[in-house]
This record gives structure tokens, C-alpha cells and sequence, in this order.
């Protein structure tokens, strides 16, 4: 059986500002309906990457297509099939959750924008807050809908550049849960992240670039797989400190003290 073609395919990819050489002939494919975790430290290229992906730069050398379509030949035909979440929420804050959404849906001159809001509010648990202003939402809230905006016109492909920075450990797992469910959906999901525990929850596969190139690129128990054989030790496991804060935001939400008042 012949695998299906790439959802997002990059060959020889370089890419330079002045004298800073900044993607030296990356390599990467993205499998349809998989969720791939761009890793690297501050400064490797990440976000250079999504900006060529997207269209909204040109790489100086190589080759890159998402869907088929090549960036630099087809960019307006890209565009169309792509959505691109960056780093903070691009949500307008005076108007409500669902006026944000049904804004976007016109500017896409989409037919009954007000039921595409609606199924869109529905789908990230955001019903109850789509009357009130963004203003309001916590930092997860404001994420999911800004996911919830980049997702209407159901584009098979979109792009994650650093989803939850700055989010608190509950707004993090609000926004994995919404990852994990584009994926289970059909979406092809290229994230970029410097959290590994982000990576190793969410990814398929993870792809790591350093010094311009990917260095290594599988699935986690791949990557495990190239470090010499684990030791056996016998330890005590304490919680970590996210385990502990959850537990405890956990037990407290419910209390009377504890109730945010509307």
C-alpha cells in the first residue's frame, strides 16, 4: 500500500539574514492528520520555518510545499489551505468570543457566519462565554478561541508557533486537549515549542533543529532509542510541582472561597 503524500514537505531549505545564517538545508516531512513537534533552543529557526511554510516570508534556497502546493509558486493557493497561530492570541478583546468568530467567518465571505461561530464555540467548550467580552476570558480561554478562529474555514493544515507561552499549567492542558482533538479530526498540525514535555505529550513525531539543520527526527521512543540503554534504578517518584498545583487548584475549585464571582 503507497503511503499518502506529505502534508507539509521542506527539502534543502536555507535561510539567511545578512551574515546570520539561519536555516542551513532543513529537511522535514509532515505526515496528513499527524501532529509534528518542531523543537529547538531560542534563536534555532523555528519560527523562521512557519513564516516560509506560511508564506509569509521567501527562503533563499530549497524547496517547500504544503498540500502539493509550493510555497514560492502557489503562495495564494497556500494561504487558502493553511492557518497560522502565532505565539499570542489574536483575538479582539472589545468584542465577544462569538462576534470575534463571526468576523472572521465574513472577512472569509462564508456563508451563515453566525452558525460557523456557533459550532466553532460549541466545539471548544466556549458556548457559555460567547456573549461576554474577550476581555474577560482567561489566557486559555483567549487561546482556544484564537484556535477556534484560525480553524474556520476548515484548513487541513495549521501551523502552532509556540501555542502556550505564558499560559498558566491549567490553560497549558486546556490547549493540548484542543491539539489532540484537530488531530483526531483529520488536521495536520506542524508545532513549534521549547516546552519537551509539550513535545513528548502531544507530538507523533518530533523533529529537532539545531544549528540551522534537523538533527534528529522520529517518534519519541526513536529518539529515546538513540541514547545508550537506560540504567534500572529503584527510586521513590514524588509529584512533580505541575502534578501538585493541579491537584490542589483541583480540590479548592468547587469551595465557596475559591468561586470566581460572574
Amino acid at each position: 500500500m503507497t503511503a499518502p503524500a506529505p502534508a507539509i514537505r521542506i527539502r534543502g531549505l536555507e535561510k539567511s539574514y545578512r551574515d546570520l545564517h539561519v536555516l542551513r538545508g532543513v529537511d522535514l516531512d509532515v505526515a496528513p492528520g499527524s501532529i509534528v513537534a518542531l523543537l529547538g533552543s531560542n534563536g534555532a529557526g523555528k519560527t523562521t520555518v512557519v513564516k516560509i511554510l506560511s508564506t509569509l516570508i521567501a527562503g533563499d534556497a530549497g524547496t517547500v510545499s504544503v498540500n502539493g502546493l509550493d510555497v514560492a509558486a502557489q503562495a495564494t493557493e497556500v494561504r487558502e489551505s493553511i492557518s497560522l497561530t502565532g505565539q499570542f492570541a489574536a483575538v479582539d478583546e472589545i468584542l465577544t468570543g462569538r462576534e470575534n468568530l463571526v468576523l472572521i467567518a465574513r472577512l472569509r465571505h462564508l456563508p451563515r457566519p453566525g452558525d460557523i461561530a456557533d459550532a466553532l464555540l460549541a466545539r471548544f467548550s466556549l458556548t457559555d462565554a460567547g456573549s461576554r467580552a474577550v476581555a474577560t476570558y482567561s489566557g486559555g480561554m483567549r487561546r482556544r478561541l484564537d484556535i477556534a478562529m484560525s480553524l474556520i474555514g476548515d484548513p487541513p493544515v495549521i501551523f502552532l508557533d509556540e501555542p502556550t507561552t505564558g499560559l498558566d499549567p491549567e490553560a497549558r492542558l486546556e490547549v493540548w486537549a484542543t491539539i489532540k482533538d484537530l488531530a483526531d479530526g483529520g488536521t495536520t498540525v506542524l508545532l513549534t515549542t521549547q516546552y519537551l514535555d509539550e513535545a513528548e505529550h502531544l507530538a507523533h513525531r518530533i523533529a529537532i533543529l539545531h544549528e540551522g539543520g534537523i538533527i534528529a527526527h522520529g517518534t519519541l521512543a526513536e529518539l529515546k532509542g538513540l541514547l545508550p540503554p537506560a540504567r534500572i534504578e529503584y527510586v521513590e517518584k514524588q509529584p512533580s510541582l505541575e502534578e501538585v498545583f493541579l491537584a490542589i487548584v483541583g480540590q479548592d475549585r468547587n469551595s465557596p472561597a475559591t468561586k470566581e464571582q460572574p
